[in-house]
């Protein structure tokens, strides 16, 4: 079971599920060759690929390109179905930063088998994960500064007014496929830049008004 705490409360949450949404920025989908989609892409990550702060990423042994993915995290804060964009920031709780950890190599290999590639996803560590910042601190989550370094090295460099999808709509999306419950995190898509990393690493992603997370890589 993994929780993740809400700052400045004493609020702790039990993570059931990280539903994530692909191909959310233009960028990142020409630099990996990938299709515009015309609908949401997701998927989703174990509760047991979380790792907290300062906890290292371990690469799987059956694995040569293991990439960082930044990503806005959205906290649900009470269950909901069919959600309506109108009401969809009413159940959002807080706001983190997330790293979506990927196995390139590994996902290359099984899309081009059309097979599915939660392997290259979720595997364990493969989802490091910050506290969160309640959703009143943040304000508007459609206009922040979105930053990954490795090794102090600027790697990703984005704003999440560059999404494709915004907030309201990921959340409606989701919740006419997969109840979101309290605790559910949504994880919003990656600006471009992402990139390799390799044992002895230490990313720093940060994202403006919610916070940062370092992860060393193992």
């Amino acid at each position: 079971m993994h929780t993740v705490r809400l700052k400045g409360t004493s609020k702790t949450l039990r993570v059931g599920k990280v539903i994530c949404l692909a191909r959310n920025y233009s960028e990142h989908i020409k630099e990996l060759g990938n299709a515009v989609p015309e609908k949401p892409v997701l998927f989703i990550k174990p509760a047991s690929s979380i790792i907290g702060r300062h906890e290292a990423v371990v690469i799987p042994a059956f694995s040569q390109d293991c990439q960082h993915e930044v990503e806005l995290a959205v906290l649900i804060g009470k269950w909901g179905k069919n959600i309506s964009a109108k009401e969809a920031l009413n159940h959002v709780a807080g706001y983190g930063v997330a790293l979506d950890m990927t196995l390139r190599d590994v996902q290359n290999e099984l899309k081009q088998k059309g097979l599915p590639w939660e392997i290259a996803k979720g595997f364990d560590t493969a989802c490091p994960l910050s506290d969160f910042v309640p959703a009143a601190e943040v304000g508007d989550p459609h206009n922040l500064r979105i930053t990954l370094k490795v090794n102090e090295q600027l790697r990703q460099d984005g704003n999440t007014a560059q999404m494709m999808r915004r907030i309201p709509e990921i959340i409606q999306a989701v919740s006419e496929i997969f109840t979101l419950e309290e605790g559910d995190v949504i994880l919003t898509g990656t600006p471009s830049g992402v990139g390799a990393v390799k044992s002895g690493d230490r990313m720093l992603a940060e994202i403006e008004k919610v916070g940062c997370l370092e992860t060393p890589v193992q």
